[in-house]
């Protein structure tokens, strides 16, 4: 069981440049979000297109 926690405790940690590089995706997506260079989609046509299914 010591074993099953220790691996556990390693596989939790979170990862810095892990989450570094996801906030600049982030903040990268938002900026050509807000330039309108992103094609959006609303709720209600993903809900359909999903519910379609």
């Amino acid at each position: 069981m010591e074993l099953v926690d220790s691996i556990l405790m390693q596989l939790d940690k979170p990862d810095p440049e892990i989450d570094r590089i996801w906030a600049e995706e982030a903040k990268k997506r938002w900026k050509a979000y807000k330039a309108g260079k992103v094609e959006t989609v609303s709720y209600e046509q993903v809900m359909k297109k999903h519910s379609a299914r």
